[in-house]
């Protein structure tokens, strides 16, 4: 199992978001994790992440991680990209998107062999690696996020809300890189959250719907859908 939840309650502060969890996600899947807003979908990410208050047991590619520190956990393959997507204006995009790398201290060659591949994926990017993380849109944004996540996102790949405000062509556009990121590795998990269902419809092996910090499965996937 890729990756499990055993009675994980979390909490922001004082305040309890997750409520007893127990899920288990394996290798390969891509899973739509549906909520409102404030049902606990950016906590779960957060969780898997390390950033909250936590009790339980998580266990990521058969080890446990809920007491592991968190700065180690992207280093055990794991990418995310939060819904601020947080980029240095200062730095190029190319500097944004190597930041995990360097973080992790991997060496040259391993650096730029996974930042072609996040080219490959994502070759708008390419063209725009010298331009400041502060020029690009709110949509090339997301984009730089998702390449960054791929630093170190090996075996699973986390990405919270990443359609929030994107024009349709740039969803669309989205979509595709996700596509060609699931068509180049099969064997990479990936999680992604969503307030509207629709935009991952079809796109989606699995759909886990959370409310008020609990989760159910949702709904199977129709067949010939198309996000």
């Amino acid at each position: 199992m890729m990756l499990s939840f055993k009675d994980v309650s979390a909490s922001i502060g004082i305040i309890p978001i997750l409520r007893g969890l127990d899920v288990e996600i394996p290798q390969s899947q891509t899973v739509a994790m549906i909520g409102r807003n404030g049902a606990g979908k950016t906590t779960f990410l957060r969780t898997i992440m390390g950033f909250t208050r936590t009790t339980g047991e998580i266990r990521f590619d058969g080890k446990r991680i809920d007491t592991l520190h968190p700065p180690k956990r992207p280093g055990l393959g794991i990418g995310y990209a939060p819904e601020d997507r947080r980029l240095f204006s200062a730095f190029t995009v190319e500097e944004n998107i190597l930041l995990p790398a360097q973080a992790a201290g991997l060496d040259q060659a391993e650096t730029q062999k996974r930042l072609d591949r996040a080219y490959e994926i994502l070759p708008e990017l390419r063209e725009m690696a010298g331009r400041p993380g502060g020029q690009v849109s709110g949509g090339q944004g997301k984009m730089v996020a998702l390449a960054r996540a791929l630093m170190l996102g090996r075996k699973l790949v986390l990405l919270d809300e990443p359609f929030q405000g994107l024009a349709p062509a740039l969803a669309q556009r989205y979509s595709e890189a996700l596509r060609a990121l699931r068509d180049s590795d099969r064997s990479v998990t990936l999680i992604i959250t969503e307030s509207n269902p629709a935009l991952l419809r079809g796109f989606a092996d699995r759909t886990l719907v959370i409310e008020r910090g609990e989760i159910a499965e949702g709904a199977p996937q129709t067949e010939g859908e198309s996000a």
